[in-house]
């Protein structure tokens, strides 16, 4: 995907993974690859930016002689990952009625507008 990935929406997706599991920065890179163009040298910042924010906690596993960093997401954490979808919600509806203008009468009748 070529569109560009927000630094709050980036930092809302890895809250959502964490929110589900803890994992090690490898897999966070991975699954957020998945979705969006994405390099293991923007990962790792995003990550320490938010530990350090205390959104995010870390410790150590042992993996084959080696530890494993595991990041998992702290109360704050989840706290912020609220707002971030409250946000992407309503910024996803406000393209959405630009993008899809022949969807405008029908998302009025949902409720969505």
């Amino acid at each position: 995907m070529s569109i560009q990935v927000s630094s709050e929406l980036l930092d809302g997706m890895v809250l959502a993974l964490l929110k589900r599991e803890d994992m090690y920065g490898y897999i966070i890179t991975n699954r957020i690859a998945e979705s969006v163009s994405i390099s293991v040298s923007t990962m790792y910042p995003v990550l320490r930016r938010l530990t350090t924010a205390g959104l995010l906690e870390t410790y150590d596993k042992p993996f084959q002689g080696r530890n494993r960093r595991y990041y998992r997401i702290t109360v704050a954490g989840r706290m912020k990952l609220v707002e971030i979808l409250k946000d992407w919600e309503q910024y996803k509806v406000s393209l959405d009625e630009i993008l899809y203008p022949e969807n405008e009468k029908h998302r009025t009748r949902e409720g969505v507008k």
